[in-house]
């Protein structure tokens, strides 16, 4: 496994990272247990979760998650040796409110009281005493946050840049957080927030939680030349398009158990031209002899601005599985052959 530092901060992160939003939906305590046990021996010590996991968001589960990795720290002492980011929800308008998700039945904003809430509320499930990253899971402006590739504006009831850095320096100052990032952000909002932290000596971010994957490169727009020149790298999730790019689906199968034939929540990954682009990466994995699960994440972890690649498994083989990617050789060959399937099958899945 190789490491390297998370932005300017001085942690060194794990290539892979363990993605962990099945826990407390698709994936038991015990299961959770084990994959932690599993990735840590590989050497995944880069972790991420959020205060809304397990996902799809839900009273029943909100938290869930957390609490698994909690117990995991509380029985194994291993606190250490991992680095562990958290991520408090964005406006709430981005799930339908969210209002189950705080004390006082607000819907979830970035204000300072929700920041303190949330952070306190992260510490106490995962019964560790400090967070090494936290992330704004999305902005909390009402930006078009998930899909689309057209521009809607929005209206200017948002917290401002300054003031949600200034709510999150409190706990930097205390210790309990070492470093800050953002998810699902758009140029525009990571280029004010470092504004704000060079103006103001608040904490600067180190990270950028987007979705990037074969069927969506859309971060290379704008985000992944500030990732290159402001050492603000993309720690990608949904690496597979949420099991899309490793065949899975294709022919119209629907595997028992999965997230499709659970949630019918994949609408993401279903536009016009997907079917045709999962396809062809597919077969190009194959023509090479690769499992195309291991082409699509080592294509991301090919990439200069990506610090780390988050994985997703629900079971211990799709776990080997994608944590073997990281050992299989880019060649120049199969960057030739996903660019030229790009160039004719570009984003179907933004």
């Amino acid at each position: 496994m190789d490491y390297v530092e998370l932005g300017r901060t001085g942690i060194q992160v794990s290539r892979c990272c363990l993605g962990t939003m099945t826990w407390g939906s698709q994936n038991t305590e015990e299961e959770a247990h084990a994959q932690m046990d599993y990735a840590l021996e590989r050497g995944v010590t880069f972790w991420d979760t959020a205060e809304m996991y397990a996902s799809p968001p839900s009273p029943e589960t909100q938290g869930r998650t957390e609490r698994y990795i909690g117990t995991w720290l509380e029985k194994t002492g291993r606190r250490s040796e991992i680095v562990l980011a958290s991520k408090v929800a964005g406006r709430g308008s981005a799930f339908g409110g969210l209002s189950w998700m705080r004390a006082d039945g607000a819907t979830t904003r970035q204000t300072k009281a929700q920041i303190d809430e949330a952070v306190e509320g992260s510490l106490r499930r995962l019964r560790t005493d400090y967070l090494d990253l936290y992330q704004l899971h999305w902005p909390d402006r009402a930006v078009r946050v998930f899909g689309g590739q057209t521009y809607k504006d929005y209206d200017d009831d948002y917290q401002r840049f300054g003031d949600i850095l200034e709510a999150l320096d409190v706990h930097v100052k205390k210790g309990t957080i070492r470093a800050l990032g953002v998810s699902n952000e758009f140029p525009w909002g990571v280029m004010k927030f470092l504004a704000e932290s060079e103006a103001k000596g608040l904490p600067r971010i180190a990270s950028i939680q987007n979705a990037y994957h074969l069927a969506n490169r859309v971060f290379e727009f704008g985000l992944a030349e500030i990732a290159m020149r402001e050492q603000v790298g993309l720690l990608a999730y949904s690496p597979l398009a949420q099991g899309q790019l490793t065949g899975k689906y294709l022919g119209g199968q629907l595997p028992e158990g999965s997230r499709k034939a659970l949630y019918n929540r994949m609408q993401r990954y279903e536009g016009p031209g997907a079917l045709e682009a999962f396809t062809a990466y597919v077969d190009l994995a194959r023509r090479h002899g690769l499992d195309p699960a291991q082409l699509a994440l080592k294509f991301v972890d090919a990439r200069p601005f990506v610090t780390a690649t988050i994985i997703g498994a629900t079971s211990l083989d799709q776990l080997k599985t994608d944590i073997d990617a990281f050992d299989v050789d880019w060649t120049e060959e199969l960057e030739t052959a996903v660019n030229a399937i790009h160039a004719t099958r570009p984003n179907p899945c933004p």
